[in-house]
C-alpha cells in the first residue's frame, strides 16, 4: 500500500466496493427505462412548471419542453414530465456513451472523490495528467501533434488555437475558414462562425476570409475552393495566420467532403506557412476513428487540432513548431475532476471494438443511413432525401427542407419520442448525434418513429 493517502483512497477495497454498490443500485433503478414513453399524468404539470421556470430565469424559453429527471439508460432519457425519449442529439454531441453508462458513472464517481472538484493548469491532479497523456497518445499516432492543453470547452480550445497560430505567424492576423462554418460563441468565435443570426448587434472585425465548402453537385467544387483561397492569399500575402476548418461542417448542414477536396487546400496552406487548424470539436471520436483527420487521411498536414464535446472538456493539440511561448495560454479552470476521469474512460472504451472500418461506429452509420434511404425510396418517397454524414453524425432533409417545415417535423418527432436538431440553411436538415452504445433494435425504433412522423406531414 502506498504511503500517499490519495493512492490509498484509489486502492481502497472498501471505497471500490462502495462505488460498485452505488453504481449497481443506480443501474438497477435505471433498467426500468425500457423504451419511449409518453408524459405521465402524475408528472405533467410539475414538469411543465419546471420548464417554464427555467425559461423565466434565463429570459427565454427552452428550445424543447425538456427537463431531465437525472435518470437514463443508454440512448433513453427520462424527463420531469414522466416521458422517456430516445435521445439522438445527446446535448448536441456530448453524451458519447449515452445516459448513465455504468463504466462512465464509475469513473465520474471516482473522479468526484478527489480533493478538488475543478482542476486548473496551475495545480493539476493525476486526472489532468492522465487525460493529457491519453490525448497525446492517440493524436500523435497518425499526425505530428505532440502536445495538448486542456480548456473548459470547445470555444476556449478554439480561442487558444487562434492565439497560438497568431503568435507563431505574427504579425499575420487573418483567418481563413469555410463558408457556413461554426466555431463557438465567444466574440472571436462568433466572427469565425458564418451565421449572421448568431451575432446580431455585434461589431464586425473583418478578420475572417471565407472559402466555399465542398459541393457534391459541382464537379469543380474543389477548384473553386482552391481558387478562392489563392485569391485571399494574393490579397493578404503574409497576413493570414491560419486556415481553420471543420472536417465536416456541423451547423453548415452535415455535408461530408472527400479527402481529395481537402488535400490541395492544406498543401497550399503549408506552402504559404499558414497554420492548418482542424476544428474537431464536434467530429472528435464520432467518425470511426478518434479524429476525423485520421478518417480522411489528413494527419500529416495538421498543425493544430481542437476537440471538446465527447471528451467532456475542451483541448487544443499542437505540434512542436506551434508550441506557444509561456504566458500565451493558461486558464484558472481546465476541467472538473469527474469529467477528466470519465473522459479518459470513454476514450479507452472506444478502443474496444468501436473504431475502424468494421467497427461499431461504422455499423451504426450504415444501418441508420440505409434505413433513411429505404424510407425515401418506399413509404416516404421523396421526403427523406440526401441522407449522409460521417460515423455517428447523420443528417437528412425532411420534406422540402424549408426552415418552418423542418422545425415542424422536428417538434413532432420530439413529441413522438425521438430527439433531433436542425442544421444547415438551404436546405435545413434534421441532424442526429447518435450515441456509440445504441443497439440495432433501438436504431430500428428510431427509424420507425421518423417514418411515422414524416407521414404525419407538416
Amino acid at each position: 500500500m502506498s504511503s500517499l493517502v490519495g493512492h490509498q483512497i484509489q486502492q481502497s477495497e472498501k471505497v471500490n466496493s462502495l462505488i460498485k454498490d452505488l453504481v449497481g443500485e443506480v443501474t438497477k433503478l435505471n433498467s426500468s427505462l425500457e423504451g419511449i414513453r409518453a408524459p405521465q399524468d402524475a408528472n405533467k404539470e410539475a414538469g411543465k412548471q419546471k420548464i417554464e421556470q427555467t425559461g423565466l430565469l434565463r429570459g427565454r424559453p427552452l428550445h424543447y419542453q425538456y427537463m431531465g429527471s437525472g435518470a437514463g439508460r443508454g440512448p433513453y432519457v427520462e424527463l420531469e414530465d414522466g416521458s422517456v425519449k430516445l435521445d439522438l442529439i445527446n446535448g448536441i454531441g456530448i453524451h458519447l456513451m449515452g445516459h448513465a453508462h455504468p463504466r462512465v458513472m464509475t469513473a465520474a464517481v471516482r473522479g468526484s472523490l478527489a480533493d478538488i472538484l475543478n482542476q486548473g493548469n496551475l495545480q493539476p491532479n493525476n486526472e489532468y495528467r492522465l487525460f493529457t497523456e491519453k490525448l497525446v497518445q492517440i493524436a500523435s499516432k497518425n499526425s505530428r501533434l505532440k502536445y495538448a492543453w486542456i480548456a473548459t470547452c470547445g470555444t476556449m480550445a478554439n480561442e487558444n488555437a487562434v492565439k497560438i497560430s497568431r503568435q507563431k505567424n505574427s504579425p499575420a492576423r487573418f483567418i481563413m475558414s469555410f463558408k457556413d462554418a461554426f466555431a463557438g460563441r465567444s466574440t472571436m468565435m462568433a466572427e469565425v462562425t458564418d451565421n449572421p443570426a448568431y451575432k446580431q448587434g455585434l461589431p464586425e472585425y473583418h478578420e475572417v476570409l471565407r472559402v466555399p465548402f465542398y459541393d457534391k453537385r459541382d464537379p469543380k467544387s474543389g477548384e473553386k475552393a482552391l481558387a478562392a483561397m489563392k485569391e485571399h492569399v494574393a490579397k493578404h500575402e503574409g497576413n493570414i495566420c491560419a486556415f481553420g476548418f471543420e472536417p465536416m461542417l456541423g451547423e453548415g448542414g452535415y455535408q461530408a467532403a472527400p479527402r481529395e477536396f481537402f488535400v490541395p487546400l492544406l498543401e497550399y496552406c503549408k506552402s504559404k506557412n499558414i497554420a492548418v487548424w482542424a476544428d474537431e470539436v464536434q467530429t472528435f471520436t464520432r467518425t470511426g476513428e478518434y479524429f476525423a483527420f485520421e478518417t480522411l487521411g489528413l494527419g500529416q498536414y495538421i498543425d493544430i487540432c481542437t476537440i471538446a464535446k465527447t471528451a467532456q472538456i475542451g483541448a487544443t493539440l499542437y505540434t512542436e513548431e506551434y508550441n506557444p511561448k509561456p504566458g500565451l495560454i493558461a486558464g484558472t479552470f481546465s476541467g472538473a475532476s469527474p469529467c477528466l476521469a470519465a473522459g479518459v474512460e470513454m476514450l479507452n472504451m472506444l478502443s474496444e471494438g468501436f473504431l475502424g472500418p468494421q467497427g461499431r461506429i461504422q455499423q451504426i452509420h450504415k444501418r441508420f443511413i440505409d434505413g433513411i434511404n429505404k424510407m425515401n425510396d418506399t413509404t416516404c418517397k421523396g421526403i427523406a432525401t440526401d441522407a449522409g454524414g460521417m460515423g455517428l453524425m447523420v443528417a437528412f432533409t425532411p420534406h422540402d427542407g424549408k426552415k418552418d417545415n423542418v422545425n415542424a417535423f422536428l417538434n413532432k418527432l420530439y413529441a413522438n419520442g425521438v430527439i433531433a436538431f436542425p442544421c444547415g440553411k438551404d436546405p435545413v436538415r434534421a441532424r442526429f448525434l447518435i450515441p456509440a452504445i445504441i443497439q440495432d433494435q433501438d436504431i430500428d425504433i428510431a427509424l420507425k418513429v421518423i417514418e411515422k412522423t414524416l407521414l404525419e406531414g407538416v
